[in-house]
């Protein structure tokens, strides 16, 4: 089942083992451009009990020779996709651009992104290497192998699909698991393209499936009994609900990655223009709708002042770079749909009554699509919701700080612990402080930047578990003891 918008074709189908197939109930959802509010389709079909069951039944199915098949050909396999991933990036991108608005050379970056990480992945087929221990006095020899889970689900975000996407199934596949996917509501077009690749590369039927659906949905795959292990990307609120329908049925494995309200510590001796850049143009891509931006910015009282005027001009020059996201020039495209942009402007209209100063922005761009423009709020209290809580939009708050110990105090009051970022020329400091940030992951000198090499996850209520690196293998595998007796004595032969 296609769609055409814009002269391009998209799928909307579901995949389930091996095949594109609609939705029994028929329900779909609509997508609009985020753009311009046009029509991209409203034929993406909704996966209902039946076809997560269905997707279930063809990946239990699959698992056994999946997990048998030689750890070379499961690499090649990887490989093979990784490789029509690449060379379909202009067209994934477009879908991607087209369904949640972010820049096509932004989208095309993500494609890239995802091409690496099942790169990375395909070189860890077959050696998840297991463990021994030497008898000593007890007279046993001691085993440990790592074996793969079964059936495995994700659950993407819209803001990064692809990416996500290979977080979750690289390692998966890599270690033998089959596996379901759904992805986001508001980005389903580009992942369900990925059911003709899948079997380009040569994955046997069930071992990947694609699913696509709200929230009901994600639900069905939570409550499931024959899921092994589910991954989520997404809001805390979503992700505590999935960790309860785990619980609730099989207490399968979970590993989530929420939300962030990351801190950006700027020291009286950081390059000025290196920490403008980073918290402008590089915390503005993909319109701020990124998990770990840091959105809460503290800086040291010395350089306050010049840094507030810097960025002020930054923040407007980037306001005059936001616009038609398939054209290559544009830098920054609008918020993803509707929701996310009353969400964003509700924050902007509640700071508004509060007093709040807008050193930039608070308001919309245009009078067509979700564009907001890039804001600078100054000054908000630290109990004042534009300060505590997500906003996921071109948003920053701006605190300055005294000393040291009032700059990590200010970074750790917060209940989330997924990113941070700190500005100094004091190498010592820098270490010094990056120890003291209760987050998963630091940036120093830099916005903070994934990595396939190493592991991505946060502290508190930003999640649990790891996604990337080698620690991701983990999260696929379960540790399987063997004891062997060898003081047993051959019986004499008769």
């Amino acid at each position: 089942m296609y769609s055409v918008s814009r002269r391009m074709s998209m799928q909307t189908n579901l995949f389930i083992n091996g095949e594109y197939v609609p939705s029994s109930s028929g329900e779909t959802i609509t997508i609009h451009s985020p753009s311009d509010d046009s029509l991209v389709s409203d034929k993406v079909q909704i996966a209902g009990e039946a076809e997560v069951d269905s997707a279930v039944r063809a990946a239990k199915a699959a698992f056994p020779a999946w997990r048998d098949t030689a750890a070379a050909k499961r690499a090649a396999i990887m490989l093979k996709f990784a490789d029509l991933l690449e060379q379909n990036a202009e067209r994934l991108g477009k879908l991607e651009s087209a369904a949640m608005g972010q820049p096509i050379s932004v989208a095309k970056a993500f494609v890239a992104g995802a091409v690496g990480i099942w790169r990375y992945y395909a070189g860890y087929a077959g050696k998840v290497a297991g463990e021994s221990f030497s008898p000593e006095a007890d007279g046993t020899y001691k085993i440990v192998q790592y074996e793969p889970l079964g059936v495995c689900a994700g659950i993407c975000a819209w803001n990064g699909s692809h990416v996500l996407a290979a977080w979750k199934m690289g390692p998966a596949m890599a270690t033998g698991n089959t596996f379901i996917l759904k992805s986001s509501e508001k980005s389903p077009l580009s992942l369900a393209a990925y059911g003709d690749l899948v079997n380009e590369a040569g994955f046997p039927p069930g071992v990947i499936n694609i699913v696509s659906g709200a929230g009901s949905t994600g639900s069905l795959l939570a409550n499931h009994m024959q899921i092994a292990k589910i991954a989520f990307t997404g809001s805390a609120t979503a992700g505590r609900a999935v960790m309860a329908a785990s619980a609730k049925s099989n207490l399968k494995h979970v590993s989530l990655e929420l939300g962030g309200k990351s801190p950006a510590l700027i020291f009286d001796d950081a390059d000025l223009d290196n920490a403008v850049a980073n918290n402008s143009d590089a915390f503005l891509r993909n319109s701020g709708q990124i998990c770990f931006a840091a959105s809460r910015v503290l800086v040291q009282e010395g350089i306050a002042p010049k840094f507030i005027e810097a960025i002020k001009v930054a923040f407007e020059k980037a306001g005059e770079k936001m616009g038609d996201p398939s054209l290559k020039e544009t830098m920054f495209g609008p918020l993803a749909d509707k929701k996310q942009f009353e969400r964003v402007m509700s924050f902007l209209d509640e700071g508004r009554k509060e007093g709040l100063e807008y050193l930039t922005g608070g308001s919309r761009k245009g009078d067509k699509g979700t564009f907001v423009q890039p804001t600078i709020i100054l000054k908000p209290d630290v109990k004042s919701k534009v300060f505590t809580d997500e906003i996921f939009g071109p948003v920053i708050v701006l605190r300055t700080f005294k000393t040291e110990e009032e700059a990590i105090e200010l970074a750790n009051d917060t209940t989330y612990g997924l990113g941070s970022t700190l500005y100094t020329a004091d190498i010592g400091r820098a270490l010094r402080v990056a120890s003291k940030i209760e987050a998963g992951t630091v940036g120093i000198n830099s916005a903070f930047s994934t990595s396939v090499q190493t592991p991505f996850g946060g502290f508190k209520q930003s999640g649990i578990g790891r996604e990337s690196g080698k620690e991701a293998l983990s999260e696929y595998v379960q540790p399987k003891t063997i004891h062997i007796n060898i003081n047993l004595k051959p019986k004499a032969n008769l």
